[in-house]
């Protein structure tokens, strides 16, 4: 397969650049204390739901330390992503990561803007093509799918090789060249890529929870929205109605876009959370759009919790209904009954499963629309685990020496007593209880300053919005942090010293 060369740029590998090795958890320099901050910032590293690690562990095969090492990194990647992507504008090329080595690489378009790329932590390659051009050439085929040969059954932009990737299959190979050449896209922009899929729309079998539409067909809810849920369009069109869930479908687009969104009937109460079909729900904290090359997993019914990586966003794919563009491609595997499933990465959503090719056994490829596009078509709101900013029971954590009082965004971090610290005179027990909001999951710690820096010395961190810490300590400097691993609201902290 040819690909594109990149021409290369002296500060791509600049010792700054976004790159995660060990993680040093709890050692970080002692600052004064202003409210919520990044948990790294205050020597936290966030926790990884082992049920995720694990199923990273069985699927991509790294170890589960160093799926939470990825987990950790791609959580820190996706927000630089956005902010350069929003600086750099038109010399913006996309940007991915290396899943082996945890960098974040971003494509620019210009050598002035790879200064930019390094200063905020990441690697610059220095490309031909802007993101901007390579999604028109995709649009430009695109439009011309109506005429897109059976032998070519999906085409996207590859970032990472700065190029529109059109797949095709085994004696294609001339049409698929004639197609690109009516769309009216440079040869020095596209490349071929052999391929044997034969993409479906998964509807046959219940995927993810199931609902059902109709007299009988099943797809999977997506993610929960105010008043209902979203799923794949394909799955059924506008007023078509579904049950377990009872609703009815109060949007839908398909092809084109594949998605949809379903207004519950009442008494169905829509829940920020993903079945991962080991008994557990991993929490939905928010859509933040992970970057090319990250770790995702997907839920259906079918083949149930699988995992894989994201290999291009904005793709397009041909069914047999027609072309859907803009889709998230990946190597998760899929089967007929996951559509309309969750794909996740970490505790972010990102889309719906759409199609794809191949199976659980030998491996496949598969598409899903994000999740972000469907919210802004239809103007909902994502349900998250959070429950919204109710405050716990005021009755909490109470018989402690000191309480403390605050809210917290999740993912986020804020250490008490705020901007000071608990000096402790003498050696004995040290007493912590945190009560946070129903249905998060707040995490506690409790650190003590060495020198300049300040060290965990005891956590707390099962799943549950509350926590307790009993610590025999020696006399010293502490402070106790409070982690929103996942949603947002306030807490309560009890705290009792020697």
């Amino acid at each position: 397969m040819t690909r594109h060369t990149w021409r290369a740029v002296a500060t791509a590998c600049a010792a700054g650049a976004l790159v995660v090795g060990p993680l040093a958890v709890g050692s970080t320099a002692a600052a004064p204390d202003s409210g919520s901050t990044s948990p790294h910032d205050l020597g936290i590293e966030q926790k990884v739901d082992p049920a995720i690690a694990g199923a990273l562990e069985r699927d991509l095969g790294i170890s589960r330390g160093d799926a939470a090492t990825r987990l950790t990194f791609q959580a820190r990647a996706a927000g630089i992503e956005d902010a350069l992507e929003r600086r750099l504008g038109a010399s913006f090329a996309g940007a991915w990561v290396d899943p082996t080595k945890n960098v974040l690489y971003v494509g620019v378009a210009d050598d002035a803007a790879a200064a930019a790329v390094q200063a905020a932590g990441a690697k610059a390659v220095v490309v031909d093509d802007t993101l901007a051009e390579l999604q028109g050439w995709q649009a430009s085929l695109d439009a011309a799918s109506p005429d897109a040969p059976d032998q070519v059954p999906s085409w996207y932009v590859d970032v990472a090789t700065n190029s529109v990737v059109v797949s095709v299959r085994a004696g294609g190979e001339a049409a698929a060249q004639a197609l690109v050449e009516r769309a009216g896209v440079p040869a020095g922009s596209v490349s071929f890529e052999a391929t044997q899929e034969t993409p479906q729309t998964y509807i046959d079998i219940v995927g993810g929870n199931a609902y059902y539409i109709g007299s009988g067909s099943r797809c999977s809810v997506g993610f929960a929205v105010t008043g209902g849920f979203v799923t794949a369009g394909h799955c059924g069109r506008s007023g078509a109605t579904t049950t377990s869930p009872s609703g009815t479908f109060a949007g839908s687009s398909f092809p084109g876009n594949d998605y949809a969104w379903v207004r519950a009937a009442s008494g169905n109460t829509p829940v920020g959370a993903v079945n991962r079909y080991d008994g557990s729900r991993v929490t939905v904290a928010g859509s933040t759009d992970a970057a090319v090359g990250a770790a995702v997993c997907r839920s259906g019914s079918t083949t149930g919790w699988r995992c894989g990586t994201i290999q291009s966003r904005g793709a397009s794919v041909t069914y047999a209904q027609g072309t859907v563009s803009g889709l998230i491609r990946t190597n998760v595997c899929a089967e007929p009954g996951d559509s309309g499933g969750s794909l996740i990465a970490g505790t972010q959503a990102q889309g719906v499963t759409s199609g794809g090719s191949g199976n659980c056994s030998s491996g496949g490829t598969t598409y899903f629309q994000p999740v972000n596009e469907i919210l802004s078509a239809y103007g909902l709101t994502l349900t998250t685990g959070g429950g919204g900013t109710t405050p716990p029971p005021t009755t909490a954590c109470t018989g402690y020496g000191s309480t403390y009082q605050g809210s917290v965004s999740s993912g986020a971090a804020v250490a008490q007593p705020s901007g000071g610290s608990v000096s402790v005179t003498r050696s004995g027990t040290i007493r912590l209880c945190l009560a946070g909001p129903s249905g998060s999951d707040f995490d506690l710690y409790l650190q003590k300053r060495s020198g300049s820096t300040w060290s965990t010395v005891a956590q707390a961190t099962t799943s549950s919005p509350n926590e307790s810490i009993t610590y025999n300590g020696t006399s010293g400097t502490y402070r106790y942090v409070v982690l929103a691993y996942s949603g947002s609201g306030s807490y309560v902290l009890g705290a009792t010293t020697p």
